[in-house]
């Protein structure tokens, strides 16, 4: 395939923009190989995924690679960067899904890198970018940012079987847009048009290539994997606060907080009993006392709200549990459910069974005990080797400990 000219340029900050040297350290130390579950067998992926998180150049963090496996556990001290890592992926996700650069940072001067100078012009930005595998082998995403004085996309690149691709430049800071560069591989070898410098050019090929030659269906391939890998993410933030109120009924996909857990409830009790009952299981393994059942009631205004079956016809509305039970069962359901359950903007045009959800746990192991954490990340790596499922968390130190003692846990320790 011919090689773009080379007028594209990989992606880069503005001329002039300085980021400090000395990348921060991530050392990967993995109790039992991700690849290597309990099965004994590698663990096949249903759809495409993301396999390597890069932040070349992002808040707190330079030059970190960090590997995905089907459960990553993200550890290290308090101000090591974790959050900032899961924040990164989100990130990608949103603009994968074609989300505009200004709500997916909405402080963009916030993800500068610390200590970075602007240049003559005023200029700074940062980079991410992330490696995804699937039917296209691997697949290499880059995206360089300019956060200051004006938010947008300046450089792109996409890459797989040694080829570059898609290159995205800007040329002229005086319009909205990029200039673009991908494979055509027929008559004309490279079709360049210009881009929008708010969007991930990445998620546009799709509408823009019309996959009639060779290098034009290499060229969606990629850039449909790397979308796909990237839309199947749910962002897990359970409030037990708000999940102690009332819902109203009919709202049956799970919403990022998690608020909503009662009319989720009557949902997977109505319409998918062997999940339920996996559901109430995990409850019984992970609450205090009995539990032999989840359900809602239904109060005279028509609100829902979860209860807790306790034997005998005893029951305990979940509104009276602790906050770590809170965040524990709303965390076994996200487990259980997928993207028909949870609020998360799948790919449509793809069927579910060649997908596979990512589910992003910032604090996973916030508010539960030693107990509890290992049970959930039991469920993950139990429900991971099917291959439809996948967690990023992050933990505290001594949640840590834990997760490296469980099987097919990828453990990324991250250093002050």
């Amino acid at each position: 395939m011919t090689a773009l000219p080379p007028e594209s340029t990989t992606p880069s900050f503005p001329a002039g923009t300085s980021v400090p040297d000395g990348p921060r350290r991530a050392a990967v130390l993995s109790a039992r190989s991700a690849a290597a579950p309990r099965s004994g067998g590698p663990v096949r992926s249903a759809g495409p995924v993301v396999t390597e998180l890069r932040l070349s150049a992002f808040a707190s963090h330079r030059g970190a690679t960090f590997p995905i496996g089907p459960v990553t556990i993200f550890a290290g001290p308090g101000g090591s960067g974790k959050s900032t890592a899961l924040r990164a992926y989100e990130a990608l996700a949103r603009l994968g899904s074609g989300d505009p650069l200004d709500e997916v940072f909405p402080d963009p001067a916030g993800c500068v890198p610390e200590g970075a100078e602007a240049d003559a012009q005023g200029r700074r930005g940062f980079r991410i970018g992330c490696t995804t595998d699937g039917p296209a082998g691997p697949v290499r995403l880059d995206v360089a940012v300019q956060a200051e004085p004006t938010l947008r996309i300046v450089g792109e690149r996409l890459t797989g079987g040694g080829e570059t691709l898609l290159a995205t430049a800007l040329r002229d800071p005086g319009r909205s847009t990029v200039q673009a560069a991908w494979y055509t591989a027929g008559a004309v070898p490279v079709t360049r048009a210009p881009l929008p410098d708010d969007r991930l050019g990445t998620a546009l090929l799709p509408l823009r290539v019309a996959g009639r030659t060779e290098g034009q269906v290499r060229v969606l391939a990629a850039a449909e994997q790397v979308v796909v890998a990237l839309r199947s993410v749910f962002a897990c933030e359970p409030q037990p606060r708000r999940m102690r109120a009332p819902v109203p009924t009919g709202d049956g996909r799970l919403r990022r907080g998690c608020d909503n857990l009662a009319a989720v409830l009557e949902r997977t009790y109505a319409q998918c009993g062997q999940r339920h009952a996996r559901l109430v299981a995990a409850a019984h393994a992970g609450c205090a006392g009995p539990v032999t059942e989840l359900g809602v009631e239904r109060s005279t205004d028509g609100l829902l709200r979860a209860v807790v079956g306790r034997g005998g016809g005893r029951v305990t509305p979940v509104g009276r549990l602790g906050d770590g039970e809170l965040r524990y069962l709303a965390l076994a359901l996200v487990l259980l459910t997928g993207p028909g359950v949870l609020a998360v903007d799948a790919a449509g045009e793809v069927p579910s069974a060649m997908q596979t959800l990512t589910v992003l746990a910032d604090g996973l192991d916030r508010d539960l005990d030693g107990r509890q954490l290992g049970e959930l990340v039991d469920l993950a790596v139990s429900i991971g080797a099917a291959g439809h499922l996948r967690l990023v968390g992050t933990v505290t130190e001594s949640g840590a400990m834990r997760a490296r003692e469980t099987p097919g846990v990828t453990v990324v320790d991250l250093e002050s």
